[in-house]
Formats: structure tokens, C-alpha cells, sequence
């Protein structure tokens, strides 16, 4: 009898389990550091799937699967970068009933916005982390103070980030650095550097054109005469002019700064990334100006 009462208990364990799995939210970031924070807040009552979550792979190069275009078709919340980032899930999700939370909306910028690394800014995953919340509370009322809890404690771990921020712009504001493309130039800006590298040159990596030879003498100059202490390298897109730049810089003692555009697998959370890229940066100002 008692082996029958256990059986019938984990049975009904079993059963409740899946019944919460069958009715938990389903969220989707196109990004992996929009899903890692869809999951803080979200927590146990919310599934959450990342779309592009592979930090060696050019993200510009994405190519749509079954799987993906089934996630997405049902999903009840969708975040997307916006400004063009991932503009290949616009066709996707017009066949969809997912509200699509956009970093773009969110923030309020214009299309013509040059850059579109939003998560590099202080201010865009707060804005994303509280809308979720928003609308997981609205879709599951039972558990509006889970989800409020986790906005909270979520906004509270960013502290140590935007402090670091602060410390390497009091130490080193001015300081000069290069780039390969604007990945980082949000956090880099915030943090006080000077981004010698045009923006044009920029801008032409950034979307695999040519820069303009006298926008490549330029920056290969910032590198050989040292006019630059740290070189912001994109590591997750890489061509020849940009490994060459690389070798350039170690070859005159300039300080590299790697930087991806997605969420490194050994990132414990967004958060985390971002403090640890801020540390590096710290490190590599504080060597080049011994």
C-alpha cells in the first residue's frame, strides 16, 4: 500500500510538473544577452529561448532554421535589438501573436541611429528588463510579485557595472583609444575615452565595405606611431584588414581589447559581461600608462 501511495505521489508531482511546463510564458530573445535577461526576470515561470547565442560565429551570417521560425511562432514575448541589428526576423514575426519589445522603441531612437549595439549602453537593458517584467505580470498576475522581485534585484546588480564606468572615466577620461568597428564606442564613450578611429572607417567595417584608403592610413597610423593606448578589437567579426590591424597593434605595443557582439558562453550573466569588459578596459589603460 505504501509503495502504491508513493507511486500515485510522484505521479501526481510528475503531473503537476508538466502541467506547469505546458502553461509557463515563452520568450524569445533574438540575442543571447536579451534571453539571459528575459530569464532573471522571468525565473522558473517563463521559458526562454535565444535565437543567436554563438559568440564565434558573424552574426551577420545568421540563416533562419525551422527551429527558429517555430520558437518565434510560439512565442508569447519577443525582444529584438532593432535598428536593422536583426532584421531578418521582421518577416517571421508578422505571422505571429508575440508582442515584440524592441531596444530601439524602448529607447526612443531614430532609425538613422548609426550604431545598433544598444546592450553596450547603461540605460537599454533596464528599459527591456522592465517592460518583460511589465508584461510577464500582466499575462501571469499569480506571480506579479516574483516578477517584480526579480526586476528589483536585477536593476540592483547592474550598480557594480555602472560604478566601474564611473571609476575608469574618473582615471582616465580623454584617454585615447582605436576600434575596429563601433561595437563598444557606447561604453567606451559612457566610460569618458576619446575614439580617434573615424567614423567612417568605422561605419565601412561595420557593414563589410571598404573603408577609404585615407581612412586606413589613419587608423594604421593611430597604431604605429602609439597615438593610442588600447585597441577595441571586434573579435566575433573578423576579415584580413581587420587581422591586420591586430598584428599591427601587438607589433607596437598597443593594448588590445577584445569585444564580441553576443554573449560569451562563459559569461555567468549579462551583467557580469559587461563589468568584466569594463575591468579589462580598466586593466589595459592602467598597463599602457605605466
Amino acid at each position: 500500500m505504501m509503495v502504491r501511495r508513493l507511486g500515485m505521489g510522484v505521479a501526481l508531482a510528475l503531473a503537476g510538473h508538466f502541467a506547469m511546463a505546458q502553461s509557463r510564458l515563452r520568450a524569445v530573445g533574438l540575442e543571447s544577452q536579451y534571453a539571459n535577461v528575459l530569464k532573471q526576470i522571468g525565473g522558473p515561470y517563463v521559458k526562454v529561448t535565444a535565437i543567436q547565442s554563438n559568440p564565434n560565429t558573424d552574426p551577420h551570417e545568421f540563416e533562419v532554421t525551422p527551429n527558429v521560425a517555430e520558437s518565434l511562432r510560439t512565442a508569447n514575448l519577443v525582444v529584438e535589438n532593432g535598428l536593422g541589428y536583426d532584421a531578418w526576423a521582421s518577416r517571421l514575426l508578422q505571422g505571429t501573436k508575440a508582442k515584440v519589445l524592441s531596444a530601439q522603441v524602448l529607447l526612443n531612437l531614430p532609425d538613422c541611429t548609426p550604431n545598433p549595439h544598444l546592450w553596450y549602453r547603461t540605460d537599454t537593458m533596464p528599459a527591456v528588463a522592465a517592460a518583460a517584467a511589465a508584461f510577464f505580470e500582466a499575462k501571469d498576475p499569480a506571480h506579479k510579485a516574483e516578477y517584480q522581485a526579480n526586476l528589483q534585484r536585477f536593476d540592483a546588480s547592474l550598480v557594480a557595472w555602472k560604478n566601474k564606468i564611473a571609476e575608469v572615466k574618473r582615471d582616465y577620461a580623454g584617454a585615447a583609444v582605436a576600434v575596429t568597428e563601433p561595437v563598444a564606442d557606447y561604453l567606451l564613450q559612457e566610460a569618458g575615452m576619446k575614439i580617434m578611429t573615424p567614423p567612417s572607417f568605422e561605419l565601412s567595417v561595420m557593414n563589410d565595405t571598404d573603408p577609404s584608403p585615407q581612412d586606413e592610413a589613419v587608423e594604421e597610423n593611430l597604431l604605429k606611431n602609439r597615438k593610442v593606448g588600447v585597441f577595441v578589437y571586434n573579435a566575433q567579426v573578423t576579415d584580413p584588414l581587420t587581422k591586420a590591424l591586430l598584428a599591427l597593434a601587438r607589433a607596437h605595443s598597443v593594448r588590445i581589447l577584445p569585444v564580441y557582439e553576443l554573449m560569451p558562453t562563459s559569461a555567468k550573466s549579462y551583467q557580469a559581461w559587461m563589468l568584466n569588459v569594463t575591468n579589462d578596459l580598466e586593466r589595459a589603460l592602467d598597463a599602457q600608462s605605466r
